[in-house]
C-alpha cells in the first residue's frame, strides 16, 4: 500500500468508553482505523479514555480497559461516541465533557444510541443526524431541534457524523478513511475485514418487510408476501385489492392502518430491494433487473435508483458488490 505524501499526517483517534456500550460500536470502528494505520503508519493513533480512567463493562459482557481519564485524553482529530445500554442515563459528568470538548474536535462521530449523547450536550442542534431505526422516533421527540432521518445507516452534517445500529459503525469509519486516505486504502481494509466497501450512507437500515408492519388481516398478509414473491407482477391498488376481495379504497385504508405505509410505497421499498438484491448477487444486465423487479425498463429503474439512494443502478453495483479476491 502506497500512501500519497499529504495524506500522510497522524491524526488523533479518541473512542470514548462507558458503562454498557455495545462492544461492537467501540470494536468495529477501531479496527477499521487500526486496519488503516496497519497499511499506512503514521496515519492514526487510537487513545481510548473512560470518564474516569477505569475499565467499562460491555453490555454483552466484556471488560474493556481504557488507555488513561477523559480529564487526561489528548486533543482528537474524530472523537468517537458509541452507543448501548450506557447511553440512556449517562453521568452528567460525561455529557458536560462532550459539551465542552466536542466542538475542539475537527471531527465528532457516534454509533448507533450515542447520538443521544451528542444530543444532550447540544451538539445535534440544527444537524441532520440519524441513530438506530428503533429510537429514531424518541431522538425527535426528546431533542426537536434534531433534523432525524430514520432511514439511512449513516448521516454526515458537516463535520458531525452519526450512524445507525451497531454494524453501520464500520461503514461509516470506511468512508471516514476513504475520505481521509484515498478509496484504495479503505477497499484494502474492508477486503481485510471481509465486508462490502462501502454501503452508501443512504442505503436503508433495514429491509422493506421489516420497515413495515406485519398485517393482522390473513387477505392483507397473503397480499404482502404476494407482493414479495412476484415483484414483476401487476401491483397496482386495483389488482391487490381485488386479491385481498376489498374493494380498492377499503384495500388502501386497511393496507395503510395495519401496515404504516400505502400499497404504493410498500410496492416501491420491495421492488427496489429486490433490484438492490440482484444488482449485488447476480451478473444479470440492469435491463433484466430492471424486469425482473418489475419497472419495465431500465431508465424507470434508473429513476427509482437515483431518487431513493443518489446513485444510479451501475453505480451503485460498482461500489456495493463484493469484490472476490484471492
Amino acid at each position: 500500500m502506497v500512501c500519497s505524501a499529504k495524506n500522510r499526517r497522524m491524526r488523533t483517534l479518541l473512542a470514548v468508553l462507558l458503562d454498557g456500550v455495545q462492544s461492537l460500536d467501540i470494536t468495529g470502528p477501531v479496527e477499521v482505523f487500526a486496519g488503516a494505520e496497519s497499511a499506512c503508519p503514521g496515519t492514526y493513533r487510537i487513545v481510548t479514555a473512560s470518564l474516569d480512567g477505569a475499565p467499562v463493562r460491555t453490555s454483552s459482557g466484556f471488560t474493556l480497559v481504557p488507555d488513561r481519564a477523559l480529564a487526561d485524553a489528548p486533543a482528537a482529530h474524530t472523537v468517537l461516541v458509541p452507543g448501548g445500554q450506557g447511553t440512556r442515563s449517562p453521568d452528567p459528568r460525561l455529557v458536560q465533557w462532550l459539551r465542552e470538548h466536542g466542538p475542539r474536535a475537527d471531527r465528532l462521530v457516534s454509533i448507533c444510541t450515542g447520538a443521544f449523547l451528542l444530543a444532550r450536550a447540544g451538539l445535534l442542534d440544527g444537524r441532520r443526524a440519524t441513530t438506530h431505526w428503533a429510537y429514531c422516533d424518541k431522538l425527535a421527540r426528546d431533542h426537536p431541534r434534531i433534523e432525524v432521518d430514520p432511514d439511512p445507516i449513516y448521516v454526515r452534517d458537516g463535520r458531525v457524523a452519526t450512524s445507525a445500529g451497531v454494524t453501520s459503525g464500520i461503514d461509516l469509519a470506511l468512508a471516514l478513511v476513504e475520505e481521509d486516505l484515498g478509496r484504495e486504502t479503505a477497499l484494502t481494509i474492508a477486503r481485510h475485514l471481509v465486508v462490502f466497501l462501502r454501503r452508501p450512507g443512504n442505503q436503508a437500515q433495514f429491509s422493506a418487510q421489516l420497515s413495515a408492519q406485519t398485517a393482522q388481516r390473513e387477505p392483507l398478509r397473503e397480499v404482502q408476501r404476494w407482493i414479495s414473491e412476484h415483484p414483476e407482477g401487476d401491483l397496482g391498488v386495483e389488482s391487490l385489492a381485488a386479491r385481498a376481495r376489498l374493494s380498492p379504497r377499503h384495500f388502501a385504508r386497511a393496507f395503510r392502518a395495519e401496515t404504516g405505509t400505502t400499497p404504493g410505497r410498500y410496492v416501491d421499498r420491495i421492488r427496489l430491494e429486490h433490484a438492490r438484491r440482484l444488482l449485488e448477487d447476480s451478473a444479470d444486465g440492469v435491463e433484466e433487473i430492471a424486469r425482473a423487479s418489475g419497472y419495465g425498463t431500465p431508465e424507470a429503474m434508473r429513476r427509482a435508483f437515483v431518487k431513493a439512494l443518489g446513485a444510479p443502478p451501475a453505480e451503485y453495483r460498482r461500489r456495493f458488490r463484493p469484490t472476490t479476491t484471492s
